[in-house]
């Protein structure tokens, strides 16, 4: 049986990723990937991807729009292209994606199944059935749009799908895990991103096994005919329901909320706090190996600091995305405009680091895994200025790292007559 992670708002944002960003979310996630898979195993990989705090995190660290519906698309594009090249080497697939992709994905599954060993056949009947139950099974409102199944050699797999609703101008995001589960039909999600919008139909709810028993009963004892007699009787005597308990606690909810800056309710400061002390103040004595790649100061070793808990930290660590932002910024100039230097730094430090430990060689590898636990540790005491203040330095000194945003480079700003924290 699958396992309900959780859910969230999302806003729906159209748009189109520009290249210089698309190519770099690119190479960021397929060396995530590949970090991940080195230090705990393709599973862990899978895992990760089918949390939806997770996953929101690891495209705002890699200067997606934080808290918008775009992450889902960008996300399972970037796989796709970085992961390809290296099927071989993880044995990690990205079949479908958005609108006419997601149609083809069954086809790429059957294709992928016979040129690797798994049972492409079965798969693609997997796929359907997601989206079929996520789609009529569970009635939100909600229209499916993107389909991201990603498989392993092994045949585990994990779905990430989106739907979306125009009216409202929100979408919501399903994900789907192979991992024990044991029917389509019966709890299956290991979690639900979307806005909570009342009561929906959910008959792949374990508590609606009555109900779809009892619907196949009346379509084969009085027809489709019948049912539709009966229901309009229905309708004709229907009352106010009564007022009920919720049959169980509310699943963790991550809200994505409208606005586009990053406020200080966004944010667990105090771990901010700590990513930027453990860089600060022990990267030139701890994580020399780090340093010693060309180029990499203080700025990126930050970035650095939240990459390495994406590869590295515990579920409970995602439950504010907007903080992972603060590695590479965004695209849309929030919370500050993308900086390409710092950004290519970090992909190349992790490139390194990744290239070396398939060549036993750790050390860089282990270097990131120190700077998250120093992380962890100074956050119990690490203080820093106020998040507006780490945000007006970020954009004073953009134009220094070659920051850009979908208007273009940013452009010099003059410093604010109180200044700004230096702190590099």
């Amino acid at each position: 049986m699958g396992q309900r992670a959780g859910s969230a708002d999302l806003p729906l944002h159209g748009g189109r990723v520009p290249p210089w960003l698309g190519e770099r979310m690119t190479k960021l996630g397929a060396v995530i990937a590949q970090a991940i898979v080195v230090e705990f195993g393709r599973d862990a990989f899978l895992s990760r991807l089918s949390s939806p705090f997770w996953f929101q995190a690891f495209g705002a660290v890699m200067g997606m729009d934080w808290h918008s519906s775009g992450i889902t698309t960008s996300v399972i594009g970037a796989l796709k292209r970085g992961l390809k090249p290296l099927e071989g080497e993880l044995g990690l697939h990205v079949c479908g994606g958005r609108g006419k992709h997601s149609r083809l994905t069954p086809a790429e599954l059957v294709a992928r199944g016979d040129r690797v060993g798994f049972d492409g056949a079965a798969l693609a009947r997997a796929s359907r059935l997601v989206a079929k139950v996520d789609s009529a099974a569970v009635q939100d409102g909600f229209q499916l749009y993107l389909h991201g199944f990603i498989v392993a050699d092994d045949g585990k797999w994990v779905v990430v799908q989106q739907g979306m609703k125009d009216a409202t101008g929100t979408a919501r995001r399903y994900h789907w895990l192979s991992e024990g589960l044991r029917s389509f039909v019966d709890a299956p999600h290991a979690g639900i991103d979307g806005e909570s919008q009342g009561e929906i139909v959910n008959l792949a709810d374990r508590r609606a096994d009555r109900s779809r028993k009892g619907q196949l009963d009346l379509l084969a004892g009085i027809g489709p005919d019948g049912i539709s007699r009966a229901y309009s009787d229905l309708l004709a005597r229907r009352k106010p329901p009564a007022p009920r308990e919720k049959a169980q606690p509310d699943l963790p909810h991550l809200v994505m909320p409208a606005h586009h800056d990053v406020r200080p309710e966004d944010v667990f400061l105090r771990r901010l706090h700590g990513n930027l002390a453990a860089a600060a103040d022990r990267a030139p004595a701890d994580f020399a190996e780090l340093l010693l790649v060309p180029g990499v100061g203080a700025r990126t070793v930050e970035a650095l600091a939240l990459v390495a808990e994406i590869v590295h930290g515990a579920p409970c660590r995602f439950a504010d995305p907007a903080r992972f932002a603060y590695a590479h910024g965004g695209k849309d100039g929030h919370p500050f405009p993308v900086p390409l230097d710092v950004f290519d730094r970090t992909i190349g430090v992790l490139k390194s680091a990744v290239g070396k430990a398939r060549l036993g060689q750790r050390d860089e590898l282990a270097a990131l895994r120190r700077l998250d636990d120093q992380s962890r540790l100074m956050e119990r005491t690490a203080r820093g200025a106020p998040l507006p203040a780490l945000i007006e330095r970020e954009r004073v000194e953009s134009h220094r790292y070659g920051g850009m945003t979908v208007m273009g480079p940013a452009e010099p700003r003059p410093v604010p007559a109180a200044g700004v924290p230096t702190g590099r």
